[in-house]
This record gives structure tokens, C-alpha cells and sequence, in this order.
């Protein structure tokens, strides 16, 4: 129903070539700075742990964890988990990252507002995620169009908590670069790398933003010229 309406694509692919692009952008940046040492030598882990330090912060964890750009911050466990890539290297790319995750340590013990939103979200955009297409189809299949609006109501939990994450991540990386920077950390020039990360990084949000809010207007479209 779905896949094969003209809509569909005029809609989406605009929002899927702005996540691929977004996704290379990130891995090449990330990549490029991965070959690039800091002169002070500290690994990411050696980052976490110092800024944890500096901070005053006990009680969180510094842990590696499997995989490439899987690093996050679990406020559940306290735990700072980076990816195989970070956790023992040198470079710039694991300096940024590192001190972006510390950043929203930060942010959880500040009691930073849209990380407590965010965090609140989640139980709904779990079950928007699930439930939410699968009542716009079947609505629209059994013509019952007040459950596709009640899907596309479970639906737009998506979109909110992608937009509730953009300040989120922004913000910690506005922290990160302020703690390299304020720890000396990273030297000189090699703060425009750590930016060029993040930066990086940070369109991978938006772009995952604009696709749900493309998903979103898809959803209200369809369900609009059906019921009318």
C-alpha cells in the first residue's frame, strides 16, 4: 500500500538521501580524525575518566563497548560505555567523542531539562515506533479512519522525541568543547578537529529529524485524500 504510492517517494527520499548523506559525512569525519593523534596522548578512556575527575563526578563508569560509533552515555547504569574505536585510541575523533559523552554526564547531573524530557519520551516513542504504522495500515486498509489518526497520534511521539534530541546533543557537544578546551585536553588546532566530529555528528540528528517529519506529513497526506 505503502511502498508502491507516487506520494511515498516524493515525500521520503528527499529525507533518506539527507540520512545517507549525514551517515557518510559522520563515518568519513570520524575516519579522518581517527588518524589523527593529539599531542597530549590521551586515549579516550584517559579523556572520560579525566574529565569525570576534573568535574567532581564519582560513581559513573568508564566502559568499552562493541562496535563502531555505538558510544553513549547510560544514565540507568552510570556508566560512560565508548566504542573499540574510542576507548583506546589517541586521536582526535576518540578525544571528541569521548568528551561529548561526558558532556551528557553533565547534563544528568545537572538536571539538564531536555535530557529529562527525552528520557521521559522513550517509553512512548517505543511503542509509537511499533503500534503507530501498524494502525495507519490497518485503518486505512478497513476504512476506519479514526484509527489511523490514532496511529498517526502514536506516530508523532517519533518525531518529538527526535526534535527533543537535536538540543540535547548540541548541547553536549557545546560541553565537550568547552571541557577539551578548559582541561587542555586538546591543543591549538586540534579543537577544529574535535569541532569537524561533532559537528559531523550532529547532522546525523537532524537528518533523523527531518525523515520522521517527513514520515509524519507522509502519514497525514495519505490518510487525508483517503478519508476525504
Amino acid at each position: 500500500m505503502f511502498y508502491f504510492d507516487p506520494l511515498y517517494f516524493v515525500i521520503i527520499i528527499p529525507g533518506m538521501l539527507l540520512m545517507f548523506w549525514a551517515q557518510s559525512r559522520v563515518k568519513g569525519t570520524y575516519r579522518k580524525y581517527s588518524k589523527v593523534q593529539s599531542s597530549m596522548g590521551m586515549t579516550g578512556a584517559h579523556v572520560a575518566q579525566t574529565i569525570l575527575a576534573k568535574k567532581g563526578i564519582r560513581g559513573v563508569k568508564v566502559e568499552p563497548v562493541a562496535g563502531e560509533l555505538t558510544d553513549h552515555y547510560d544514565p540507568g547504569a552510570k556508566a560512560v560505555r565508548l566504542s573499540q574505536g574510542i576507548y583506546g585510541s589517541s586521536s582526535l575523533s576518540a578525544a571528541a567523542v569521548a568528551a561529548h559523552e561526558c558532556g551528557h554526564v553533565l547534563q544528568d547531573v545537572q538536571g539538564y531539562k531536555f535530557m529529562n524530557l527525552r528520557a521521559a519520551l522513550v517509553p512512548a516513542v517505543n511503542l509509537g515506533s511499533r503500534l503507530g504504522p501498524i494502525l495507519i495500515m490497518a485503518g486505512l486498509f478497513f476504512q476506519l479512519f479514526g484509527l489511523a489518526w490514532l496511529g498517526v497520534f502514536f506516530f508523532a511521539a517519533v518525531l518529538a522525541f527526535q526534535v527533543v534530541t537535536l538540543p540535547v546533543e548540541f548541547d553536549a557537544s557545546r560541553r565537550a568543547l568547552r571541557l577539551v578546551d578548559e582541561l587542555g585536553i586538546l591543543q591549538g588546532e586540534e579543537h577544529k578537529g574535535a569541532k569537524a566530529v561533532l559537528d559531523a555528528a550532529a547532522w546525523t540528528y537532524v537528518a533523523t529529524a527531518f525523515y520522521a517529519a517527513l514520515n509524519l506529513l507522509y502519514y497525514i497526506t495519505l490518510i487525508s485524500r483517503r478519508s476525504s
